[in-house]
């Protein structure tokens, strides 16, 4: 279960993923390769920043929803597998939500593109089950399906990450971020987890949590939904490339 509305990503997030330079300064005007449509809740930010921004989804719909968001971005079609950029073009390479979706090719893929110091950018933004509110909220929901908010986001996908030889080091840091929501809008999400379920059971429940608001909330201040902002910095090694770092002659290049 999950916000009605799309949690914002927390400005430290950002600035501990941007791109830095050797002497460990932030790089002025960095390249960045917006990896996925599940990349746009990020790519408002980074566009502000002065990033020279590449927008690519494997479907001209997904680069859509990119450019929605940053709309001086370079719109490129491409899997992640077959990312039709030089070698070394980007500083840094954002994916939200969706390391779990990539393969161990994609991961390769990324390094080709990653210039030298430069890291790959993963994020995942997940619900902190640790706040009591939201720990009885879960017993309530669980009360009628054992699976209800299980919270699998994909995480375990970083061990991929870390294994892989292609990344010599990665980073990890938390950010907290409170989304507020109302007695609506938590009932709401509570009817639409179960929209099949028998009417007077589903009274019951909505009873009940309406009941958990009331007695949580600090009226006439919101409850305060809690999420993680889990961000991991990759930095690439080119190790296995040092003889295939030129594509081929007959290929497709894109220079930024």
């Amino acid at each position: 279960m999950t916000s009605t509305s799309q949690p914002a990503f927390p400005q430290a997030a950002l600035e501990w993923l941007a791109p830095v330079a050797a002497d460990g300064r932030p790089v002025p005007t960095p390249r960045v390769l917006l990896l996925g449509r599940s990349v746009a809740p990020l790519a408002t930010a980074l566009d502000r920043r002065g990033a020279n921004l590449v927008a690519c989804d494997g479907s001209r719909a997904g680069v859509r929803a990119l450019l929605n968001r940053a709309p001086r971005a370079l719109p490129t079609v491409a899997r992640p597998e077959h990312l039709p950029f030089a070698p070394m073009s980007f500083d840094a390479v954002h994916v939200h939500q969706s390391l779990h979706a990539l393969s161990e090719g994609a991961l390769a893929s990324i390094a080709r593109v990653l210039a030298p110091d430069g890291h790959l950018a993963v994020s995942y933004t997940v619900r902190d089950d640790s706040v009591p509110w939201v720990r009885r909220l879960t017993a309530l929901l669980r009360d009628v399906d054992p699976a209800a908010m299980k919270g699998a986001y994909g995480t375990e996908s970083v061990e991929r990450l870390v294994a892989s030889p292609h990344y010599a080091e990665v980073a990890e840091r938390s950010h907290r971020l409170w989304v507020p929501i109302s007695r609506v809008d938590l009932l709401g999400m509570v009817a639409k987890r179960f929209p099949d379920l028998e009417q007077e059971r589903l009274s019951r429940l909505m009873s009940d949590v309406g009941e958990l608001y009331a007695t949580s909330a600090r009226v006439p201040e919101p409850l305060l939904l809690p999420y993680r902002v889990v961000c991991w910095r990759a930095v690439v090694d080119h190790t296995e490339f040092t003889s295939q770092l030129e594509p081929p002659e007959d290929g497709v290049r894109i220079r930024l």
